[in-house]
């Protein structure tokens, strides 16, 4: 991408255009959680190098609605091989057992994590809101504030002071 003088930002705002044709500049600002002035010189440098097009907002005549060009399509594809080569080149040296089975978790996960987030995170929010939960119930009766509740949260808890001598991460072995 940098051969494309693409830095990772504009990659960013490119990515949203195009998943988004038609938004407006406030519309990328609010998504991408930037100022007014980084949002314009971002739209102004993509669309000088070719990468957007503004095009009057029929119902707004002071903002203009961005587009991805085909330029923009084509930087898609050249980081899509860019990470092909990367990826192959990650796990060539690892046997093709253990290639295969790295490969396969890493879709079943791809696919959760895609998955949750277009549904918009609810089971990650439940569990936030229920750990949330614990933490001030546990609170309610003496126990640390703070400290990590649930299975598995043994391995987390940091130990009280001077009890043990491990680095204070996962349990003492």
């Amino acid at each position: 991408m940098k051969a494309d003088g693409i830095g990772t930002a504009e990659f960013d705002f490119i990515h949203l255009v195009r998943h988004n044709p038609g938004m407006t500049q406030a519309d990328v600002r609010a998504a991408l959680k930037i100022d007014k002035g980084a949002a314009a010189r971002r739209a102004a440098s993509l669309e000088a190098k070719g990468y957007l097009v503004r095009k009057p907002n029929p119902d707004d005549g002071r903002s203009q609605l961005l587009y991805a060009t085909p330029k923009a399509e084509e930087l898609k594809n050249s980081k899509a091989a860019i990470e092909t080569v990367f990826y192959a080149w990650l796990v060539e040296e690892l046997p093709e057992a253990e290639r295969e089975a790295f490969c396969k978790t890493l879709e079943t996960l791809y696919w959760r994590s895609k998955n949750q987030r277009r549904a918009g995170f609810p089971d990650v929010t439940a569990r936030v809101q229920q750990m949330n939960g614990e933490e001030l119930q546990d609170e309610e009766h003496g126990k640390r504030p703070g400290a990590p509740a649930g299975p598995g949260a043994e391995l987390l808890r940091k130990p009280e002071a001077g009890a043990g001598g491990g680095n204070g991460i996962g349990p003492d072995l």
